[in-house]
């Protein structure tokens, strides 16, 4: 988008005002690390409820409070120096259960660096991931669904020798000690968690957060939505990502408030937890909203929430204005990355209703942010598109173990740059426009297609594999994989099927399946992505499915 040009007194064009915006340092930082802000809520707040499990499938949920937390919390973190000095790194590898949050609490009273692992990790994915983060100690859950998590990690433990600890969560007060905590907290400058996030090059890099981060963003994010004391806050979001463990979990200990988690996401079981919590703060990605509304359209007493905050994923204007509707409540729109302990901008209560439902806000104080050429590296004009970049306390220490790749993200003047598109007004508020990158983002997740390409590119028969995304309604994007066959072969979509299953994690696999005899290219012979992503939602691919993009 390009502004009106403005013109001096003596008819010559005015430059126009750079795309920067400097940081509001007016509300302090609080000094804090994750285990002092437990302790402080805990004596302010010892008999109120701090945390409160909704189990897969409904059901009564487990709590506890305040103090209790603490208490649990603080013998987890005994046993856990029992077994490795301060300063290790100590992994979780479990779906949403109570006992994810007690040990992320139970880490940072530790002085130990926690490792947040998906799920949904396959063993190539759990090695990668343990192997970077140099883990010494790893909790396990035995299984996520049918997912056979213990014997994954029997299959990949003894390839791993720094991993000097395996413990499964079955055998939870197995972990429990006695001893001592350590007198002194680490400083808030002091690494707090590695959180994975996905590269261009399909590799997952390991995002090393410092406590300042990852107390602070939650606190300067409550703090611009204006969430009450006491609020409580339900999250159906995965722990292991910076939405869960950082902005649901932590969040409401500043309010002193519920953290309410859910063990599986049921848009049914989310709205009726919800409606036992009038005025709750819901936590989400457009995906959540999506199946959540529809689920909530043909009930009559629906309840009122105070606030919802969605991010991750392109949001629809119209799905902001139904979720508003439906719930009496206001929708507020993020944007971060996990680089950033994953709020960079937010929208905020008195913005105008087209900038709640187009823009992703101003940044959060203590946080700059600039536009930038993506090629020369210039400020941008205020209105133009180019990169986005931040710098500020909340960026990521490195890519821990990676000083090359921590060098590509960050340059010399300490900016962080994130790899988007978009563009900022003279407000500082920022529009999205695409990503620099390829990556797909599919209902909050970021899907690297190279990784995805090279498992495809393996099957007899594939002459080249472009995996691009594709719009849909529910996920934001849907991953399509387009494969050019060797002249002459035939390919069947049960075969490239099959190559997937085992090798990629399930949400990877592709979900539209396109043949095509050319791809477009570059004068320098190299894929023109975009250009294949509107061939498949035009619908001028031949199809190895039945189904249809929706655009």
């Amino acid at each position: 988008m390009t502004g009106r040009t403005v013109r001096a007194a003596n008819g010559s064009p005015r430059p126009r005002p750079g795309s920067v915006r400097r940081a509001d340092g007016r509300s302090p930082l609080a000094d804090r690390t994750i285990g002092a802000l437990l302790r402080e809520t805990v004596a302010r707040r010892p008999e109120a409820v701090a945390l409160r499990s909704v189990p897969d499938g409904g059901g009564t949920p487990r709590q506890w409070t305040y103090a209790e937390l603490l208490a649990e919390a603080e013998s987890i973190a005994s046993g856990i120096l029992a077994r490795l000095p301060r300063g290790s790194r100590v992994a979780i590898w479990a779906p949403n259960v109570p006992e994810w949050p007690v040990f992320e609490y139970a880490a940072a009273l530790a002085g130990v660096t926690l490792v947040t692992l998906n799920p949904a990790f396959r063993a190539a994915d759990l090695t990668h991931a343990l192997g970077v983060s140099e883990a010494e100690m790893l909790v396990h859950a035995d299984r996520s669904r049918a997912y056979d998590m213990a014997a994954v990690v029997s299959s990949v433990a003894a390839g791993l020798p720094r991993l000097r600890h395996v413990v499964s969560l079955s055998d939870w007060d197995d972990l429990k000690g006695s001893g001592p905590l350590p007198a002194h907290e680490p400083t808030s400058t002091a690494p707090a968690q590695i959180q994975f996030t996905s590269g261009t090059t399909g590799a997952p890099k390991a995002v090393l957060l410092s406590h300042q981060a990852v107390v602070n963003v939650p606190k300067l994010t409550f703090e611009a939505l204006g969430v009450r004391p006491g609020a409580t806050v339900v999250s159906p979001l995965p722990m292991f990502h910076t939405a869960g463990c950082v902005i649901s979990c932590l969040g409401p200990l500043w309010s002193g408030g519920t953290f309410v988690l859910l063990e599986r996401f049921d848009p049914k079981v989310l709205l009726s937890t919800l409606s036992e919590a009038p005025g709750a703060v819901l936590t989400s990605v457009p995906t959540v909203l999506s199946t959540l509304n529809e689920a909530a359209r043909d009930v009559p007493d629906r309840p009122v929430l105070s606030s919802v905050l969605t991010g991750a994923a392109p949001v629809r204007p119209q799905l902001i204005a139904e979720t508003e509707r439906l719930f009496s409540t206001t929708v507020f729109n993020l944007y971060g990355q996990t680089e950033l302990a994953s709020v960079l901008t937010l929208t905020r209560p008195d913005d105008t209703v087209e900038d709640k439902a187009g823009t992703v806000g101003r940044p959060l104080p203590h946080a700059e942010c600039k536009i930038v050429h993506p090629e020369s590296g210039a400020v941008q004009p205020l209105g133009d598109q180019g990169e986005i970049c931040a710098r500020g306390y909340q960026q990521m220490i490195s890519y821990y173990g990676d000083p090359a790749a921590t060098a590509r993200k960050v340059d010399a003047e300490g900016w962080l740059h994130t790899g988007d598109l978009g563009s900022m007004d003279a407000t500082g508020t920022l529009r999205i426009g695409g990503r620099l990158n390829d990556l797909i983002i599919r209902g909050g997740e970021n899907i690297a297609p190279a990784a995805i390409e090279e498992v495809l590119a393996e099957v007899p028969g594939v002459r080249e594999a472009v995996v691009v995304g594709v719009p849909d309604d529910v996920w934001g994007e849907e991953v399509a994989a387009v494969v050019q066959p060797v002249p002459g072969a035939a390919l069947c979509l049960e075969a490239l099927l099959a190559q997937c299953e085992g090798r990629l994690t399930p949400y990877k696999i592709p979900v539209h399946w396109f043949l095509a005899a050319d791809l477009p290219l570059t004068a320098s012979g190299k894929v023109q992505r975009f250009r294949v992503a509107e061939l498949a939602v035009s619908g001028r691919l031949e199809r190895l499915d039945s189904g249809t993009p929706t655009a």
